[in-house]
């Protein structure tokens, strides 16, 4: 499940922390998933990133993280045969993660400085991923 974050006329960019104005919730996928199902997904589900997990070979529920497809990822293999990739295969590796206890100025810092259009945002007590921060949220702020 996945939610905008309500715009809100308090919502200033050189206050805001990366939880006030981050994608809330998770699309996720396997690195062995066609891309072009990844497309599908980001279709569906009107987002322009999708997590990529990988589950192992174990039962014992654990995934790590392992990347994240954007929007771009899916244009840039759609010329170079996008029946032919896989998630694992176009994913952005390493990851570029914020906390989402940062500040919103940070997390813009980092996207310009590592050319990131997304952030992965990480839990800062649990460690595990509960969002995205997108370019298009950052605007959302700054426009406040």
């Amino acid at each position: 499940m996945i939610s905008a974050p309500a715009p809100t006329a308090s919502l200033r960019f050189e206050t805001a922390l990366v939880a006030d104005a981050m994608t809330t919730g998770l699309i996720s996928c396997a690195p062995e998933t066609p891309l072009r199902a990844v497309a599908e997904l980001m279709t569906q589900n009107r987002v322009h990133a999708v997590y990529v997990f990988d589950y192992g070979d174990e039962d014992d529920e654990t995934t790590q993280l392992w990347g994240l497809v954007s929007d771009l990822d899916v244009v840039a293999a759609a010329r170079a045969g996008v029946d032919e990739r896989t998630a694992g295969e176009s994913a952005v590796t390493p990851l570029v993660t914020v906390s989402s206890d940062d500040r919103l100025e940070r997390a813009a810092q980092l996207m310009a400085e590592k050319g990131a259009s997304h952030l992965a945002v990480i839990d800062p007590v649990s460690k595990r991923p509960v969002g995205v921060l997108s370019t298009l949220d950052v605007a959302r702020a700054v426009c406040g």
